[in-house]
């Protein structure tokens, strides 16, 4: 297909319609039919309902920032009961954008991707989480470790074990604690990363506003692995059912990983000096 002139003439130039075409031919080709299908199935129905209906007969060269922006107005101004959509469907449909612009960028029919980053966007507020350096996390999984080692065939064994695997998948996912605690096996999939080629756990993660997707880092894999072969779950059974909260502070505690920095620096401010009130 040719994409129209306004005057009614043909550009020489491929339109966004077959590049979405080529992009649902190829998808599973590309991905080794790895991808999890309710993704697959979420993408056809973002280019169907509105991403094909807004760009589909527009030449690929058509497809500007200044465009992207308007299909963005146009979905909040099109919503029923004048409900704008929420943050997160608008971000997934303009990935799926991204996605079919590339299979045009691989073909040759388009020879940059535009700007779609949100114009105007205000500076969000800032706000700092505790987090392990890389020497500390080390410090964390060593202990945990040492934990599992300890507790071997005995009442806590069980207990150990999960404590660690959840501290490497946590780590190793992005995860916060509400998502992993609503996490069930069948949302979890083994899957080869089509960009690294690398062992990784694609992930659904359900929350508020529906369903997003996650993708871990390769050491996720094996703490996934000895959770599926200790608990021989069914797959609607949470990953992470027990409350390790305990065992989890009393190895912060010892290992003196229960303050950050800045939580430190802020109780020293108050205090004036480290005394007893404040150790």
């Amino acid at each position: 297909m040719k994409a129209k002139e306004k005057g009614g003439g043909l550009k020489n130039e491929r339109t966004f319609d077959d590049a979405a075409k080529r992009y649902r031919e190829e998808y599973d080709l590309v991905t080794g039919g790895t991808r999890n299908r309710e993704y697959v199935t979420g993408n056809d129905r973002r280019l169907r309902l509105y991403l094909l209906p807004f760009f589909g007969e527009l030449g690929l060269s058509e497809v500007t920032s200044g465009k992207v922006q308007e299909y963005r107005v146009s979905r909040h101004k099109s919503s029923p009961e004048g409900k704008p959509p929420a943050k997160n469907t608008i971000h997934q449909e303009i990935v799926t954008l991204r996605q079919v612009l590339k299979t045009a960028i691989r073909h040759g029919w388009l020879a940059h991707l535009p700007d779609l980053s949100m114009p105007y966007k205000s500076a969000q507020k800032i706000s700092h989480r505790a987090w392990f350096s890389a020497e500390e996390y080390k410090k964390l999984y060593t202990a945990t470790r040492k934990r599992v080692d300890l507790h071997r065939d005995k009442r806590y064994a069980w207990h150990a074990a999960q404590l660690h695997d959840y501290v490497l998948f946590m780590a190793n996912t992005g995860l916060r604690p509400d998502e992993a605690k609503r996490l069930q096996y069948r949302d979890v999939e083994i899957v080869i990363d089509e960009e690294t080629k690398e062992t990784i756990l694609l992930i659904q993660v359900r929350g508020k506003r529906g369903v997003g997707y996650c993708k871990s880092t390769a050491s996720a894999v094996f703490p996934f692995e000895r959770l599926l072969k200790r608990n021989l779950p069914e797959p609607e059974d949470l990953i992470f059912s027990g409350n390790h909260a305990m065992l989890f502070n009393t190895i912060l505690g010892e290992e003196n990983l229960k303050f950050d920095r800045r939580a430190i620096e802020g109780r020293l401010t108050a205090c004036g000096t480290p005394t007893s009130a404040c150790a």
